[in-house]
């Protein structure tokens, strides 16, 4: 063995036994404090007894860490993630119960519910004192980093390398979820993103805003984006008449077939089909590595990976004590701020109860660390294109707004996993680009239901003359829709049911995306048109149209096409309909074509209805408890960003502007053959990630960059 050999022996087990040490005193520490917690005999044992049983306890705890653990996270797959990271204290408390009885003489004694408490501090100890060992020496810093790559990637790399000098760049695609340009800019200039902010001061990145379809919401950006194509996908959640369903893009059927269909339509597998990983996203862009991706979760088989990202990050116990007291600590911190928002009675405000604190537990701390653990295995495997979607930011604005001091805390949290990013990417086989882009924006303001008193559900129905809650009909809003209804009908006296025909399948189905909302008649197969729709319920369209919290309307007409309608009469044909006019007068540029291309699709609503917008504020008025929203046309929701390297070229040449996700993929699919050519020259990937478990065990280790959530 040579030298560098031993010296490298040497390093690993000091660390090891100084890992083993810590673990030790953390024992004996625990062990004083704690009355359930017992390591001698019951007619006491002197001190270097006590210390021996600590030894031999926290020895055989590291061992079944290392051996058991991964073997039961495997074994839990199938176990939903928010019960897996519920379930890791009690997992790891009944290994160390399991240690304990190992020790001989049965010197160790812990009640099970102290357990809970010991496995979880000892496991983030050793964590802790191993990652803080491993970066004060620079060189096993970048070995361990190396080891945690694929090796027979690396070589491939290498030989490669060898063969054709440096091997190519490879590309890294962060979607910050809900993040709008303008509070990007914002973020980074208020020093909230440092990193961001470094990267544009020193021209290293060019920020490129984009504008977004109708539809202003992951579903249809992202599918746009890594699959060529959102056609036919008008809104977040719509209504098909051929088949009778509801698709809604964050439903794993749904996903899947809207990503179906995108491949069925572009002919092409999408942005990652070459040597790709799809990490967080709604879809897979058709890469073979996959974790956390809805579009695939639906499947059931050993081909499907959406889960092993899971896997490679909970197998490491003390990543996954970590992420578990996170994931207390933020569901405690919602709570909190939720009944402060509460007693100061601050406006607007929505309901943030029941299970809400731990979906956005969740969304902000367990699909974060997986994600990122994800990526950083992508780099150090060498992966060509990574793309994945951090989604902390988007869940928090909906509940919280997009300027509150909760949003703003979670982007600091996720301008330090774009920090950590980076500096793996210095230790990976190959040198990376990383663009930073989102898929929308958010809108401020308060609900629709909080400013009318009725949900857009209520108004159609009393447009129809349909019964709607009590409650609904003494707003203002339901008095003027029942009195347009008897109007229509000249009816002075107000009748049940007036204009309703009999029969449940004769009501509306009424969806809310944002402040987009979609009303489709499901008796009639067809697009009803304008005329259908008067004959039907003759006040429904004036009292939509005339309502002061909706923009516009888009209805077909027999005799005019498609139209846009809007208070007091306003009727506009989309054919004829430019930026600035009408009912879009208000909306910005881009509307009118926006507007169209929707009109064309298959399954577009009998009414589509965009709710105000304030140009001042930059307000919307959401159909769903949201009061961060996005879905429609409208302020800050339709402008995302784009944060690219400057050593790629111009998203735009000479500066245009970039519309629609369609374009978008345009974009990055020639920035990765800028940077590999017609051909990407690496080979598919061997192995998954959850192949190579401890490269999640590698997120916490800088300090400088650790994100202490807890």
């Amino acid at each position: 063995m040579s030298a560098g050999r031993w010296r490298r022996a040497a390093s690993t087990a000091w660390r090891s036994l100084t890992v083993w040490a810590a673990s030790t005193l953390t024992m004996l520490i625990m062990a004083g404090i704690l009355p359930d917690f017992q390591l001698q005999s019951d007619t006491g044992d002197s001190a270097s007894r006590i210390a021996t049983t600590a030894a031999l306890g926290a020895g055989a705890f590291g061992l079944l860490s290392a051996l058991v653990w991964p073997l039961l996270v495997r074994a839990l797959l199938l176990v939903p993630a928010l019960v897996l990271g519920l379930a890791v204290f009690f997992l790891n408390g009944a290994l160390l119960l399991f240690a304990l009885h190992l020790i001989p003489d049965n010197r160790g004694e812990v009640s099970p519910e102290t357990a809970v408490l010991v496995a979880a501090v000892m496991s983030a100890v050793a964590s802790a004192t191993g990652g803080a060992l491993a970066v004060r020496d620079d060189d096993a810093y970048r070995r361990r980093l190396y080891r945690l790559a694929d090796r027979r990637r690396r070589r491939a790399v290498e030989e490669g390398a060898a063969e054709a000098g440096l091997p190519a760049p490879g590309t890294v695609f962060i979607q910050l979820d809900g993040v709008g340009h303008e509070l990007l800019v914002r973020a980074a200039r208020d020093d909230v993103m440092p990193t961001v902010g470094a990267w544009l001061r020193d021209g290293r990145h060019r920020l490129t805003p984009w504008r977004t379809d109708w539809s202003s919401q992951t579903g249809a950006s992202q599918l746009g984006i890594l699959h060529g194509s959102n056609h036919d996908v008008p809104a977040f959640r719509w209504y098909e008449k051929d088949t009778g369903e509801v698709q809604v893009s964050n439903r794993p059927t749904s996903a899947a077939e809207l990503q179906r269909r995108a491949i069925e339509r572009t002919g092409d597998g999408g942005l990652l089909t070459v040597d790709g990983a799809s990490r967080g996203n709604l879809f897979s862009g058709s890469a073979e590595e996959v974790a956390l991706v809805l579009s695939v979760a639906a499947r059931r088989g050993k081909e499907n990976r959406s889960r092993a990202g899971y896997f490679a990050y909970f197998c490491d116990p003390a990543n996954a004590v970590r992420t578990a007291l996170s994931f207390c600590a933020e569901a405690g911190r919602e709570i909190g701020q939720s009944v402060r928002a509460r007693i100061r009675r601050e406006r607007p405000r929505v309901g943030r109860g029941g299970l809400y604190p731990f979906i956005r537990a969740f969304a902000t701390v367990v699909e974060r660390d997986v994600v990122v653990a994800a990526v950083i295995g992508d780099l150090l495997a060498g992966r060509t294109a990574v793309y994945a979607d951090l989604v902390a930011y988007d869940e928090v604005a909906h509940h919280s707004g997009p300027f509150s001091r909760d949003a703003r805390k979670v982007l600091e949290r996720l301008d330090r996993s774009l920090a950590l990013i980076e500096k793996v990417a210095e230790h990976a086989p190959r040198p990376y680009r990383i663009v930073v882009l989102s898929d929308h924006g958010q809108s401020p303001g308060e609900t629709f239901q909080a400013r009318y008193g009725l949900t857009l559900q209520d108004l159609v129905r009393a447009g129809c003359g349909l019964p709607v809650p009590r409650k609904a009909r003494r707003t203002h809003s339901g008095a003027e829709a029942r009195s347009a209804v008897r109007a229509a009908l000249r009816r002075p006296v107000e009748e049940p049911a007036v204009a309703a025909p009999k029969g449940k399948q004769h009501e509306p189905i009424v969806l809310a995306s944002g402040n987009l909302g979609l009303v489709s008649f499901p008796d009639v197969h067809h697009r009803m048109s304008k005329e259908e729709i008067d004959a039907r319920h003759p006040a429904l369209l004036p009292t939509l149209a005339n309502h002061p919290g909706v923009g516009f309307l888009l209805v077909r007409s027999e005799e005019h096409g498609a139209v846009v309608l809007g208070a007091r009469g306003a009727q506009v044909t989309l054919a004829e309909l430019a930026d600035g006019q009408g009912p879009l007068t208000d909306f910005g540029p881009g509307a009118a074509a926006a507007v169209r291309r929707t009109d064309s699709f298959p399954h577009t609503a009998d009414i589509m209805v965009n709710s105000m917008y304030d140009p001042v504020d930059g307000e919307v008025l959401a159909f769903e408890e949201q009061i961060g929203s996005h879905g429609g046309l409208g302020g800050a929701q339709g402008r995302p960003f784009l944060l690219s390297p400057a050593e790629l070229s111009e998203p735009v040449p000479g500066g245009g502007e970039l519309v629609g996700a369609e374009q978008v993929h345009k974009v990055l699919r020639r920035w990765l053959r800028e940077e590999h050519g017609p051909q990407v020259p690496l080979g598919k990937p061997e192995n998954s990630l959850s192949q190579a478990p401890d490269v999640a065990s590698f997120v916490a280790a800088p300090p400088e960059l650790r994100d202490e959530s807890a």
